[in-house]
């Protein structure tokens, strides 16, 4: 112990430790709410002064105190739901957060480590970073089920660059901000603008072919939409008492709007289960095919033969424009069953061993059941519907994988009154919006507190409810047809130009010690001599 902690001084006694921790929380206000987008570009290039051509245990420190600042202040929102429906005293909550922290601070040490290894052993730099912080990356989206909130490439989604997302999604973003960093970088600490200028001529080269092979272009057809905000108090959802006032509040809200062509209600909006729902939903089906409209809500279906349990968006009303009669019946096709589902919030691992530790392991509904990785889009109204519900419009390849191209609107509902007034529901949107530029369609998107709206990708404009208001948003949805090439091939080329780039770099940092000037895979290598 003793010596662990003479270790920690002495890093901590380095100046470069507190640059690369303060770069990390500075980096938070590059996502939303804040938008502060050119930000991130500082903080890597900061984190690039510190590890720059570090020794592998040193680079990998830099690594992880960088993500302590970054995940501590951008997923603080987390501990919202901890500290007021866990049920846990404070410091256990505290405790627990930290321990999310330092678990996901694990992954940009290894993308450090791994490339301060590869430099010690060919002298390369810039692409070993780039392909090492894209694997611990697509790592943290996939060990343990996944994390992959606060990627670098959502900080770009209100930026000009923005318009690469098409071409090679969020997940291209992201190795857009580690090169720009490092071209900052290195303009500033050594006077090189090689780096730099190539990385912004690769964006350009990308920019210029989205321009070219744009495919994606407004159908002529418009969707008029009501969402409906409800805005349920968390503390009141699944209290039995409260399931017939809240499925009201929803019917009563709606009462004004049924000349929508698609009315929308969010995750979880009737508390009852589906089996028990059956008469509500079914004269809800009536009240839809009345109006000449349809009606999309989540609600819990328990499965009493098998005890499986699907968060389940289901849709009432008519299935096709020219249907004259209702669809609903118990276990009809026309649903979608979550997929990605939210650990401790919808499934306890270990549970054996945690729930009976604390009321955080224990919550209401978290004993769901998994569905299908790619399902069917929901028809309705003659409409086709890309769904996700909640957590899972952070997973870019589920959302792609269940994208065809007569998908018509992307649609995705939540509710974030697990996170209260943070930033946490608005990095939430700012996801959602992602995914409808990677995909180039329009995104409905409903809540029960908000963040609740509607944005069309092309213009990128954004129409949204206030938060903690019980409102009804109303909107014309402009369609759009076409793929985008990120829908078509998803991240296969971006992970082809890394390879492709690393192999390069280390191919000429083997056969040359100095890079003329001008050289780009040479400016990549670790032991250039500035000019």
């Amino acid at each position: 112990m003793a010596k662990i902690l003479t270790r920690l001084k002495q890093q901590f006694s380095d100046k470069k430790t507190w640059l690369a921790l303060v770069a990390g929380l500075v980096l938070t206000f590059a996502y939303a709410p804040f938008g502060a987008w050119p930000l991130a570009f500082f903080s890597i290039a900061v984190l690039c002064y510190c590890s720059y051509q570090a020794p592998v245990k040193q680079a990998a420190w830099y690594g992880f105190i960088f993500a302590i600042g970054w995940f501590a202040a951008g997923i603080s929102w987390v501990h919202v739901s901890i500290a007021q429906f866990g049920g846990m005293p404070l410091p256990a909550s505290i405790a627990i957060m930290a321990l999310l922290v330092v678990y996901l601070a694990l992954y940009p040490a290894l993308a450090l480590a791994l490339t301060a290894f590869i430099h010690k052993h060919s002298g390369a730099w810039l692409a070993p970073l780039l392909i090492s912080f894209a694997f611990s990356e697509w790592l943290r989206g996939t060990l343990l089920t996944g994390f992959p909130w606060l990627s670098l490439g959502y900080t770009q989604t209100d930026s000009p660059v923005n318009v690469l997302a098409p071409i090679v999604g969020e997940f291209g973003l992201s190795v857009l901000v580690l090169a720009v960093g490092y071209g900052l970088y290195r303009l500033f600490c050594a006077k090189v603008w090689q780096p730099l200028v190539a990385t912004l001529a690769a964006g350009a080269l990308v920019a210029a072919l989205a321009t070219v092979f744009n495919y994606n272009q407004y159908s002529g057809k418009q969707l008029n939409v009501a969402l409906v905000q409800g805005n349920i108090k968390q503390s009141m959802r699944w209290q039995p008492e409260n399931f017939w006032p809240t499925m009201l509040k929803y019917q009563d809200m709606t009462r004004l709007h049924w000349d929508a062509d698609l009315v929308v209600w969010p995750e979880a909006a009737i508390p009852e289960l589906e089996q028990l729902a059956g008469e509500y939903l079914t004269s809800l089906d009536k009240a839809a095919v009345f109006n000449d409209t349809a009606l999309i809500t989540g609600i819990v279906d328990y499965q009493y033969d098998t005890r499986n349990v699907y968060n389940t968006l289901v849709v009432v009303g008519k299935k096709q424009r020219d249907s004259s009669a209702g669809q609903y019946r118990y276990l009809h096709k026309n649903r979608y069953r979550k997929h990605q589902l939210l650990p401790i919030g919808e499934f306890v691992p270990f549970e054996d061993l945690l729930r009976p530790l604390a009321p955080l392991f224990d919550l209401p509904m978290s004993s769901f059941s998994r569905g299908e990785r790619v399902q069917d889009n929901l028809i309705a109204n003659g409409y086709h519907i890309l769904a996700a519900i909640c957590y899972e419009i952070a997973f870019p390849d589920l959302v792609r994988d269940n994208y065809r191209s007569d998908s018509d609107i992307l649609f995705t509902v939540s509710n974030d009154a697990w996170f209260g007034d943070s930033h946490g529901p608005h990095q939430h949107m700012q996801i959602s919006r992602m995914r409808a530029l990677e995909l180039q369609r329009p995104l409905v998107r409903v809540t029960n507190t908000g963040v609740t709206g509607v944005y069309d990708p092309i213009s990128q404009s954004q129409l949204s409810l206030a938060q903690f208001d019980a409102d009804v948003l109303r909107a014309d949805v402009r369609l759009i047809s076409g793929d985008s090439l990120y829908a078509l091939y998803g991240r296969w080329p971006t992970w082809l130009a890394l390879l492709c780039l690393l192999g390069l770099s280390l191919y000429y940092s083997r056969r040359v010690k100095k890079a003329p000037n001008g050289a780009f895979f040479i400016a990549c290598r670790g032991n250039q001599t500035p000019s």
